[in-house]
């Protein structure tokens, strides 16, 4: 059975659809859908030569690749090779065709660094030392039953703070874009990132199909946001944390923990029976957050990296 590597067709439903399948089964922990591989392929920063990939034998999608260079980072050349084969369909080829031709594509536009997300497996992780990458930081991937669980009560906020939603900013989402940007600058991460272009930032973020500024929760003080928890959701039962952070004016007063119940309380009223998140495993103060609510760590993956030339 003969595998081929193409490039993913943004018109072609079974390819969309073949590729949010392969992702679930592969790794069920990160919501994607095909609405917003469509939505990624037509509307990903011009800069970032983004260009996913699928994997074919018999006409099925059983791998796929989500290549891209990170360009918000100010150190030019970083590029991310995030490989996906179907559990059924491994040791088959698909995976190296995969990097092969993601490492191509980037290289052709000046990358000279590589990254990669691999699950904590020792066959995963044998299969990226094998094609020259290293290991490096790692990171949760943690679910939450809401249907079952049973969350921290809500909690009335502090004086001088309020409550919002995410669509309370929908005629001006740039203070929303401002606090995004300071607390992604801060995760821990082997890459560092700036979010500067804010026309970029709506197209990508909050007109994203999987955000859901409805259940997204902002702890505002003296009118503008001061944390937030971000949500998105498939528009079915999974519900997942984006990002949630503190402003560093207003660290350490527990405002992230205030939004993120919210948020919660506010997805499981709605429907949603099972919540995601991830955390970088330095991140002791986010960890104990979510072990709070009762987060339970179901799988961890390890980031690889292979410096060219």
């Amino acid at each position: 059975m003969t595998v081929t590597v193409r490039d993913l067709r943004s018109d072609a439903r079974a390819d969309l659809e073949g590729f949010a399948r392969v992702r679930h089964d592969a790794l069920p922990f990160i919501l994607l859908t095909p609405d917003s591989l469509a939505h990624d392929l037509t509307r990903m920063h011009p800069e970032a030569h983004y260009r996913p990939l699928v994997a074919v034998a018999d006409g099925e999608v059983i791998g796929t690749a989500q290549v891209h260079l990170t360009h918000e980072s100010s150190e030019p050349g970083q590029g991310n090779v995030n490989v996906y084969v179907h559990p059924e369909h491994t040791r088959r080829g698909a995976g190296t065709l995969l990097v092969r031709a993601a490492e191509e594509h980037l290289v052709a536009h000046g990358a000279t660094r590589l990254f990669a997300w691999v699950l904590d497996e020792p066959g995963n992780r044998a299969f990226a030392e094998r094609h020259a990458y290293r290991a490096s930081r790692a990171a949760h991937f943690l679910r939450l039953d809401l249907a079952n669980g049973t969350l921290p009560p809500l909690q009335d906020p502090p004086p001088g703070v309020e409550l919002r939603t995410g669509s309370d900013f929908a005629g001006d989402p740039r203070p929303l874009f401002e606090l995004d940007a300071e607390t992604t600058a801060d995760e821990p991460s082997d890459v560092d990132t700036e979010f500067t272009d804010y026309e970029a930032w709506l197209k990508e973020t909050w007109r994203h199909p999987l955000f859901s500024p409805e259940l997204t929760s902002v702890a505002v003080v003296a009118g503008r946001p001061a944390a937030f928890s971000a949500a998105r959701t498939d528009n079915g039962t999974r519900y997942g944390t984006a990002m949630t952070g503190t402003a560093r004016a207003h660290r350490g007063r527990g405002l992230a923990k205030l939004a993120k119940n919210d948020s919660l309380h506010r997805a499981r009223a709605a429907g949603y029976t099972k919540a995601f998140t991830g955390n970088d495993t330095g991140n002791g103060p986010m960890i104990a957050i979510n072990e709070w609510f009762g987060y339970e760590v179901c799988a961890t993956e390890v980031r690889y990296v292979r410096e060219l030339g």
